[in-house]
């Protein structure tokens, strides 16, 4: 009886150990591996490399954060990228746009999107999953009819300047992810709405018994997911000096592993901003050593997937009740 005890006591206690510093653990093995192989990886130049390449990633996966959070996921990033790269073409280069007003304005049409899909979730209590397959689809055909297929460049300076500058030497994408992940942090730990995301995806009729607005929450976390995806929209655009409708094709798929690398759970309820944060950068780490390693992208793509199926039964496993 009592080894049943103390074995129940260590199962639980690595389950702790795991939830908590799991992903540092992964992320420092993995680190370690990869430099020992190629020296060249833990180089300065590098890591702000990697860092200024997840920068978009990042800034997805926040907003996929949210919603899943809340028991849902958004499959419509990708296209919302497509979107705000179609529409800043055809503000800044057929309109003649301020730069800065095409910014707003697109980002605007990626927020209008992700309010589309929260108040259609929580409105008519859809499935998250079908909603915004749905919305995917719609988006990335808006995208393709307003740049008619067609390509744009956007290479002046001034707006390239929004990927390719640098402030303090640091560069420019760094420094928006984080901001974001100060805005994030503040948002998910310190404020009421975060406590409120917290609490609809953990149990949603406690939720509604404590007064919690489960429409207003699910709505704003994807309005937020739109946001962000549109101010990832801008840097991509701006990294790519193009409009195109055809980026962002599988980028929910980066955003999800970020997200349940970093302890996001999707039974809901469960997240951390540094947690999604240190999965990017993971998965960053991971892309950049397998280039480094000469690993092929097909291979990366299958590296991406049992990424996934191993974070979520690890959540499965660290979560576990009952034993």
């Amino acid at each position: 009886m009592s080894n049943t005890k103390n074995k129940s006591k260590n199962n639980d206690a690595l389950r702790m150990f795991m939830g908590k510093y799991g992903i540092g653990v992964i992320l420092v093995f993995m680190l370690v591996i990869i430099s020992i192989m190629k020296p060249r990886f833990i180089y300065p130049s590098n890591v702000l490399n990697i860092l200024t390449q997840i920068s978009v990633n990042c800034l997805i996966a926040y907003g996929m954060c949210l919603a899943i959070t809340t028991g849902g996921i958004d499959l419509s990033v990708g296209s919302q990228l497509a979107l705000v790269s179609c529409l800043l073409g055809q503000f800044i280069v057929n309109m003649n746009m301020n730069i800065f007003l095409a910014c707003v304005l697109a980002a605007l049409a990626a927020t209008l999107m992700g309010f589309i899909n929260g108040f259609l979730i929580a409105k008519f209590d859809m499935f998250p999953f079908v909603v915004t397959l749905a919305t995917q689809l719609v988006i990335r055909s808006l995208a393709q009819i307003i740049s008619d297929g067609k390509g744009l460049s956007m290479a002046m300076p001034g707006f390239k300047a929004i990927y390719s500058g640098t402030l303090l030497g640091i560069p420019l994408p760094i420094i928006y992810m984080i901001l974001i992940s100060i805005i994030m942090y503040i948002v998910l730990h310190w404020t009421r709405f975060g406590r409120y995301v917290f609490a609809v995806g953990g149990n949603v009729h406690a939720a509604i018994a404590s007064g919690v607005s489960v429409f207003w929450t699910k709505t704003m976390c994807y309005t937020i997911s739109g946001l962000l995806a549109g101010l990832a929209g801008i840097i991509f655009s701006s990294k790519t000096g193009s409009a195109q409708s055809n980026i962002g094709v599988g980028y929910e798929t980066d955003a999800v592993a970020a997200c349940v690398l970093g302890g996001t759970s999707f039974a809901g309820g469960i997240a951390t901003a540094p947690g999604v944060l240190l999965g990017a950068i993971i998965i960053g780490c991971i892309y950049n050593g397998m280039n480094f390693l000469n690993i092929g992208s097909y291979y990366q793509y299958m590296t991406k997937g049992i990424i996934i199926i191993f974070a979520v039964l690890l959540d499965m496993v660290i979560n576990k009740k009952g034993n």
